[in-house]
């Protein structure tokens, strides 16, 4: 508890950004001018009293007095130890600083109050362990410090104030933490402001030291490890001196010796040499060394000067092509005919011409399932050489074909880059698998930059950002699938060679189920061939009637879900082995087929048992499909005059329908046609199987075809299929995708197919044995169209007009 005491009067001694605690005695410079005139002013005073000279010790930041002063006896007057005169001073109390007066002397002198702090004899508990605490942290804090002789006198120090007020001697105390101390009056709060104080700078102490201490370590750490690199590297050295030779594992290490014993191309090894000049400048510690390391390690791995040498035995390659798939012979006389050009310049010395070398960039375009992907691997087999697929599907970063820069961490070669190093040879077969299927967004368009990849007029230059030196993909086979062309950018698609793979035959299918699946699917399902046998009457139902696909995946599907009911059965004590699978056993095992054709089914139940109904043909992305085109004549008294298209239309084959019911409504009365039912019904069109979107002009015809037997009413005949667009003045014109519609009709059923005379050279495309059983007509004019298409009316009975509500 404080209190005070009776008032005094004193010189004021100022204080700039030092404090003094009562219980210090601290020297003080009498070179200033308000310090020694404060002293000289004590002196002067004491001379009438009693005693020491007393000052006013006051702590002055930036100008301001601080509110409790110190009263200090001034011990000694002498010299200091740089020769400058100086006082001893002795704090003994403090006082409370009142207003100021007069005094003899230039000093400023003021009235204080003593302030009187005295504490309970004995101590209570909780403060005599504050005592002990603090000393416990004083005695730390200067062991630390190495003051042992100092501990002992903190440790004799009972009083509650003085050991406070020791703490001025704190040189880790600023200004502001020691005015603090000194205008707290309450020993105990002191003490207890102390103590946090100490504690406060022990722990800040301890960290800093925890901190120094994990930096040492790790200096030392890193000069301990150069040093033993140093000596390893001589050790080293010294060894290969002795033995006049390498080792493996020691040539591993020295990154120029593996670059100048490697068979680079010349700039490729000026730049892994530069490369090695900065990695040994580089510190072991340094980032930057181990992407020098990695670019090195990727650069030596690279085949740069291995090649595998072409099969140039034309007749065998052809064999490996025929043996491996059947049909496709658009790409075996491509591939043909690259090997034969090989062979011709390799005998007449002209491997490389203008730096290029006579590489290979085709596209595979067509429906899924016709073997474009398991084309590469024949491709390469037939040709000798190593083969890499490189999927695409789904790659929306620019960077996966040019790789990364170097600076990224994690950076990687492109794929291009990747699949050379993993074929092991610079002139592989690449598969660059579904690349129409490639994206673009925030990163990068892929597909513009596998523009320099399949430019053969460019890619013996190619440069990855990772590698960024240039790499000849000019006698690379490059071969990229897709199922539809126009997803491929028009610039892409330019510089590749097109190779369109439109579909299987029903023959081609029974042929690759015979030889190919079956024989994998005996395998897969744990049985022999002599087991399990499937008659080639069985396999072209297969065909026909459980799938109707462009290629063979659901075939192969079909056969493995047949095999495995033969063996659940086996297994289950119902059939006996070996046992052959005949066309009347699939009904039983596969259940009822799927795909009847139109000509097989009841004649009442056919799409075109009624007037207004015509079979179209289509292109979709799997493949030629059959297209039906439905129309009706809305009732007059519903007044719902105009056109309706249902059926997901896309805006070209909206044209087509308005140009399909113009004609009709111009030349109606030529071609026998009540016309006068256009102008006051509704006509409405519709295409079956709405979900699905369509679009394009080859349905012109269909839809002409279908609104004539409507108004005429008569039948479309049921074997007859069309494609062509239709004009304003009934010309018909060419279209697109014969060969693929024709092939989706032969499966169909269909025995008669209409289409464009200027469609006819494409029939040159179409397989031998599809062409013998279509009766293809080439039209110029929908007249034409009408007159085979339409059944002849029955003098009997005219067949009933399709009305919609």
């Amino acid at each position: 508890m404080a209190s005070t005491s009776s008032p005094l009067t004193l010189p004021v001694l100022p204080l700039d950004g030092e404090v003094v605690l009562p219980g210090m005695v601290v020297p003080l410079d009498l070179s200033d001018s308000e310090v020694r005139a404060a002293v000289e002013a004590a002196q002067a005073a004491a001379r009438s009293e009693p005693g020491k000279p007393r000052v006013l010790l006051v702590p002055r930041i930036d100008g301001t007095y601080a509110a409790t002063g110190v009263l200090g006896t001034v011990e000694q007057v002498g010299r200091l130890a740089d020769g400058d005169p100086g006082a001893l001073i002795r704090g003994l109390g403090r006082v409370k600083i009142g207003a100021g007066t007069t005094g003899p002397g230039a000093a400023l002198w003021v009235e204080g109050t003593r302030i009187d702090e005295r504490v309970p004899d004995p101590l209570p508990g909780h403060v005599a362990e504050l005592v002990k605490e603090y000393k416990a942290l004083a005695a730390s804090w200067l062991k630390k410090r190495g003051a042992w002789q100092v501990v002992d006198r903190v440790q004799a120090i009972d009083d509650v104030s003085a050991l406070a007020d020791n703490s001025g001697y704190s040189p880790f105390l600023t200004t502001e933490q020691k005015v603090e101390l000194l205008e707290t009056t309450d020993p105990v709060a002191r003490l207890k402001l102390a103590t946090q104080q100490l504690r406060d700078h022990l722990a800040e102490q301890e960290v800093a030291e925890s901190i120094a201490k994990d930096v040492q370590e790790g200096v030392d750490k890193q000069q301990r490890e150069f040093l033993l690199r140093r000596q390893l590297e001589a050790v080293r050295k010294e060894l290969r001196e002795l033995n006049g030779d390498t080792t493996e594992g020691e040539e591993s290490d020295d990154y120029r010796a593996r670059v100048e014993a490697a068979d680079l191309p010349e700039k490729v090894r000026e730049a892994a040499l530069k490369e090695v000049d900065k990695l040994e400048r580089t510190s072991d510690q340094s980032p930057e060394g181990s992407w020098i390391r990695t670019w090195l390690d990727t650069v030596l791995e690279m085949p740069w000067n291995e090649r595998t040498e072409d099969a140039y035995d034309i007749r065998g390659a052809r064999a490996v092509l025929d043996a491996e798939h059947a049909g496709l012979e658009d790409v075996k006389e491509r591939i043909t005919e690259y090997l034969a050009v090989r062979k011709r310049r390799a005998d007449r010395g002209l491997g490389v011409v203008g730096g290029r070398r006579g590489g290979a960039v085709l596209a595979l375009v067509g429906p899924p399932g016709v073997g474009k992907t398991s084309l590469g691997e024949s491709v390469a087999h037939a040709m000798g050489r190593k083969f890499v697929r490189v999927a695409l599907g789904g790659v929306r970063d620019e960077a996966e074909i040019r790789g990364h820069r170097r600076t990224y961490v994690g950076a990687l070669p492109g794929r291009i880059v990747r699949a050379i190093k993993e074929a092991g040879s610079m002139n592989p077969v690449v598969l660059l698998d579904e690349i129409d299927k490639v994206g673009s967004d925030f990163r990068g368009d892929p597909a513009a930059a596998l523009l320099e990849v399949l430019d053969p007029a460019q890619n013996h230059t190619f440069r990855d950002h990772y590698l960024e030196v240039e790499l000849d993909l000019s006698d690379v086979v490059f071969l990229a699938t897709a199922n539809v062309l126009e997803a491929i950018p028009e610039a892409l698609a330019d510089r590749m060679d097109i190779v369109r793979l439109d579909g299987y035959t029903e023959d081609e299918k029974v042929v690759i189920a015979r030889d190919h699946l079956l024989p994998r699917q005996l395998e897969r399902a744990g049985l022999n061939k002599d087991e399990v046998t499937i008659d080639e009457s069985a396999l072209r139902r297969l065909a026909g009637e459980y799938t109707r696909e462009a290629g063979v995946r659901t075939l192969e599907r079909s056969i493995a879900r047949l095999l495995r009911k033969v063996t659940a059965q086996h297994e289950l004590g119902e059939r006996e082995l070996p046992f052959t699978v005949r066309d009347e056993d699939l009904r039983e095992l596969l259940g009822r087929p799927h795909h009847v054709p139109e000509s097989a089914q009841d004649p009442a139940e056919r799409r075109t048992a009624v007037p207004g109904v015509a079979t179209g043909l289509a292109v979709t992305g799997a493949g030629g499909d059959v297209l039906y085109v439905e129309a009706s004549l809305a009732d007059p008294e519903t007044g719902a005059a105009g056109l309706t298209l249902t059926g997901q239309l896309g805006d070209v084959m909206k044209e087509s329908a308005q140009i399909a019911l113009s004609f009709l409504r111009s030349h109606g009365a030529e071609l026998e046609l009540p016309v006068g039912d256009l102008k006051d019904r509704g006509v409405h069109i519709h295409f079956p199987a709405g979900a699905v979107p369509k679009d394009g002009p080859s349905a012109g015809i269909t839809m002409t075809t279908a609104l004539a037997s409507l108004l005429s009413g008569r039948l479309v005949r049921t074997d007859v299929a069309m494609t062509g667009e239709v004009s304003l003045t009934g010309r018909v014109l060419p279209i697109g995708g014969v060969k693929q519609k024709l092939l989706a009709a032969h499966r169909a059923g269909v025995t008669t197919v209409i289409i464009p005379k200027r469609n006819e050279p494409d029939l040159d495309d179409v397989p031998a044995e599809v062409l013998d059983k279509l009766d293809v007509h080439a039209v110029t004019d929908v007249r034409q169209v009408l007159e085979l298409a339409l059944a002849p009316a029955t003098s009997d009975a005219t067949p009933e007009v399709p009305v919609a509500a």
